[in-house]
C-alpha cells in the first residue's frame, strides 16, 4: 500500500522525507497532478498523503488544485496520516477551513522557528530543538490555521510555522524535507526572491555554511519521527 506523494514542481521533490520513508520500508508513489496525473479513485489502499511544495499559490486557477484540496481534507477525515510541506501546509490549511493569503514580506533563507510552549510535548516533534534554524522559500502563508488546529511553531515573520489537527495531519511551512540539492535547485535562479526576503546573496551563502548542518541533523529527526510515531504500520510490524 503506497503513500501518495503530491508533487507540483521539479525542484519540490520528497528529499529526506522520501529517503527515509523509503529506508522504513514504505512504498511511495509520486502523482504529478500539475501534469495530468490522476488521484486514486478511493482510499482503500492508501497508507498516507504528502503534499510538498511548489510554485502555485491557492488561490490560483489550476485544474488540479479543487481535486486536491478534496482529496486532502477526505484523507483527514478518514484519520490517515496526511503530511504537508509549504504549498502542502497551506492546502491542507484551505482544505479544512483555514485562512491562507500573501506574506506581508517573503520568507527566504534559513531563520529561527520556534515551537511553542504548548507543543514542547508533541510526539512529532521529540529531539526537534524548541529554537531550531529552518529553510523558508515561501511568499504566502497560513495567516490562519483551521479551527481546532494546534499551531506547533512560529517564527518572526510567519505565526503558523507548523500546525496539527486531529492525530495524523501535520502541515509544516518550512521546509525540512529539503536536501543540499533541493535547497540549490530553489535558490539557484531565486535572486530576486532573496533580495525581496531582505537577504543579499552573499548572506544567504554566509547562512547555509553557518546553519545547514543543525538544519539537517534536526530535520532527518523529524522525517524518523513521521516514519516511525505517524504512519501506523510501522509500529505494527516491530511489534509483530
Amino acid at each position: 500500500m503506497p503513500i501518495y506523494v503530491l508533487q507540483h514542481h521539479d525542484a519540490n521533490r520528497p528529499g529526506r522525507l522520501g529517503m527515509t520513508l523509503r529506508d522504513h520500508g514504505f512504498d511511495q508513489e509520486v502523482l504529478r497532478l500539475d501534469r495530468g496525473d490522476s488521484l486514486p479513485s478511493d482510499f482503500d489502499d492508501v497508507d498516507g498523503v504528502i503534499s510538498l511544495g511548489g510554485p502555485q499559490q491557492v488561490d490560483e486557477k489550476h485544474a488540479w488544485i479543487a481535486p486536491e484540496l478534496d482529496f486532502l481534507r477526505e484523507a483527514h477525515e478518514r484519520a490517515l496520516p496526511v503530511i504537508g510541506v509549504c504549498l502542502g501546509c497551506q492546502m491542507i490549511a484551505k482544505a479544512l477551513g483555514g485562512e491562507v493569503g500573501a506574506s506581508e514580506q517573503p520568507e527566504m533563507g534559513f531563520d529561527t522557528v520556534t515551537i511553542n510552549a504548548r507543543s514542547h510535548t508533541d510526539t512529532m516533534l521529540s529531539g526537534i530543538a524548541w529554537n531550531a534554524p529552518q529553510f523558508h522559500h515561501h511568499s504566502y502563508e497560513v495567516k490562519e490555521a483551521p479551527a481546532g488546529a494546534r499551531v506547533l511553531s512560529s517564527s518572526r515573520r510567519c505565526k503558523v510555522q507548523a500546525f496539527a489537527l486531529g492525530m495524523r495531519t501535520y502541515a509544516f511551512q518550512y521546509h525540512f524535507e529539503a536536501d543540499r540539492s533541493i535547497i540549490d535547485d530553489l535558490t539557484k535562479d531565486a535572486k530576486t526572491q532573496l533580495h525581496a526576503s531582505g537577504l543579499t546573496t552573499e548572506e544567504f551563502a554566509q547562512q547555509l555554511e553557518r546553519d545547514y548542518p543543525v538544519f539537517a541533523r534536526l530535520a532527518d529527526r523529524l522525517c524518523v519521527n513521521i516514519a516511525t510515531y505517524l504512519i501506523p504500520r510501522v509500529a505494527n510490524a516491530i511489534q509483530r
